[in-house]
């Protein structure tokens, strides 16, 4: 693989922001949202180093099943009860994809999860990641209701997926 997962530390955040610029364009969150994730849930926050650098990170916490954070609006906090795991983000740069470092990124969000106590994780995906998603064992979820929030929180095309673990 060369390179590995390794706990985010608030000295990351520069490159964090960087990368997720560099790889979601328009749909890039500010800083500050990586800093509230990892203050609100260190466990669930990784990077992706490799020859020194880093090259993805992971972002991902408890939360609400059919109620999906909006993209660059802080949390504010976890919930009191949530009742599934959610993967916020999972970014790499070109550099970092073909080397197994999503699949082992999916891994440790199911670990955490389970060590959590949650049987399902969550996430968004846009952009036609779902291809990338449906490969590691997620699902499209039924519209739900949220096609709308979906859509004006993470453009046409967002597609809301869960895995049962």
């Amino acid at each position: 693989m060369m390179g590995a997962w390794r706990a985010m530390t608030a000295r990351d955040l520069d490159a964090v922001s960087a990368i997720s610029d560099g790889v979601h364009g328009r749909y890039t969150e500010p800083r500050a949202i990586y800093a509230e994730r990892l203050a609100l849930y260190p466990a669930g926050c990784l990077v992706w180093e490799r020859e020194g650098a880093l090259a993805g990170y992971l972002v991902s916490h408890p939360w609400r099943t059919g109620e999906p954070p909006a993209l660059g609006i802080p949390l504010g906090g976890l919930p009191a009860t949530p009742d599934s795991y959610y993967l916020h983000d999972l970014a790499l740069l070109p550099s970092a994809r073909g080397t197994g470092a999503g699949t082992a990124a999916v891994r440790i969000v199911v670990e955490c999860a389970q060590a959590a106590g949650f049987e399902d994780i969550f996430l968004v995906a846009v952009g036609g990641a779902d291809r990338f998603w449906m490969r590691q064992g997620f699902a499209v979820v039924p519209d739900g209701g949220i096609a709308e929030v979906l859509r004006n929180a993470y453009g046409p095309g967002a597609v809301y997926m869960r895995r049962h673990i």
